[in-house]
């Protein structure tokens, strides 16, 4: 049985009869910044090694950071060459830097891409070996240095999950690795850092964060707790997206973003993900097209394909954004879906993946590695390779 934190009437529908809810500390409000260096002290951590990337740098919360770690006292190593849609080389160079200073803990300062390279430092660290052998659930054994995650955008999540996701360069895909000792020690959300991101960045993470709700909650894992933190993140991302997009300043806003953030994050490291997530990592490592960006495109056609099977998810979706219950179950589902990419467009977000440079010959390569990601598993309704392809195409 479905319980909201809504007026929705509770649908039948199972959910896991034994559920984990796994989160780190988590330290949020403005100047939270401040408390990086007594969460890694507080760790054991002396020689802290700081992933970041070229746009943070640019940023005065790079140097805050830094200028505050070492008057704690604390001895700093920085990696700063991350790229959006992090790749295995990054990571492994990343090690080398790791190891070099001497590290013994990680602090990660930006968005999901820094945090996810960040982890891939940790699981190498401990595990040795090509972060790409760690894909799938589970794989990386020894316990991982304590890491502390800091994120810079309002949307991916990373700070508060067990996922890592790293671009496969050579067979142009993105690969998922998910382990429980990938969520970080410490979430650091600092509200104040948002207000130096771009709209357009702003606005894929936003859309990201909103994936992550309606996928967590209409995922076969999903549980009480899910629930509640995927409904509460989508009203606040939903009532509070357009106005942050327009205005990353907007301080009102940017704190509501970093809570959907946070609270969506909590929900799908949980109940985990589904369709959307897994064609959406094909197309980031084939593309190299911001992920936030190509779940905007995805998700409605992936609603869509889910609510012929069961609408009953999405009807409760809808409401928590503020949706009228016109008709039957389906046809609520239908608007949810419109509704959703009509966000997207609003925005500025593309409405095809023909935008993001994908083509219609590419569909079989994007199929195959769609089936095989671990978001799949938990997609409410199965589809077979040709499902799949035809969502691609529907979405081009």
């Amino acid at each position: 049985m479905r319980e909201v934190a809504t007026s929705a009437r509770p649908r039948a529908r199972h959910t896991v009869r034994v559920a984990k809810f796994h989160t780190p500390e988590i330290i949020v409000g403005e100047g939270a910044l401040a408390e990086v260096p007594p969460a890694a002290a507080a760790l054991g951590v002396q020689r802290l090694f700081v992933v970041s990337d070229r746009g943070v740098v640019a940023t005065p919360w790079f140097g805050e950071l830094l200028d505050r770690l070492r008057k704690a006292g604390l001895h700093t190593s920085s990696f700063v060459d991350v790229s959006p849609n992090p790749r295995a080389h990054e990571i492994a160079a990343a090690l080398v830097a790791f190891e070099t200073g001497r590290c013994d803990g990680i602090v990660a300062l930006g968005g999901g891409s820094v945090i996810d390279a960040a982890k891939g430092v940790a699981v190498l660290a401990s595990n040795g070996g090509h972060i790409l052998q760690y894909e799938g659930i589970d794989r990386a054994p020894m316990p991982l240095p304590p890491l502390v995650a800091a994120p810079t955008t309002a949307g991916s999540g990373s700070d508060v999950t067990q996922f890592c996701i790293v671009n496969d360069s050579d067979r142009r895909t993105k690969v998922t690795i998910i382990g429980r000792g990938l969520v970080p020690d410490v979430s650091v959300v600092d509200p104040r850092v948002l207000a130096t991101l771009s709209p357009q960045v702003a606005a894929q993470a936003g859309m990201d964060a909103i994936t992550h709700c309606i996928e967590a909650y209409a995922s076969i894992a999903h549980s009480r707790l899910t629930d509640v933190a995927a409904i509460n993140a989508i009203g606040s991302a939903w009532r509070s997206i357009r106005r942050f997009v327009d205005d990353p300043s907007d301080a009102a806003a940017g704190l509501d973003m970093a809570y959907a953030s946070l609270e969506a994050g909590m929900a799908f490291t949980n109940a985990i993900l589904g369709a959307t997530h897994a064609m959406s990592h094909p197309v980031g490592g084939y593309c190299d097209a911001p992920h936030g960006a190509i779940n905007a495109v995805l998700l409605p056609h992936v609603i869509r394909f889910n609510a012929e099977l069961d609408p009953a998810p999405y009807v409760d979706l809808a409401r928590a954004v503020g949706l009228a219950h016109n008709g039957s179950d389906h046809l609520v589902a239908e608007s949810f879906a419109s509704a959703v990419g009509v966000l997207a467009g609003r925005v500025g977000l593309p409405s095809t993946l023909r935008e993001l440079g994908v083509v219609a010959d590419d569909i079989a390569l994007l199929t195959a590695n769609a089936l095989v990601d671990a978001c799949m598993t938990t997609n409410p309704r199965q589809p077979t390779a040709a499902d799949v392809a035809r969502i691609y195409r529907e979405a081009l």
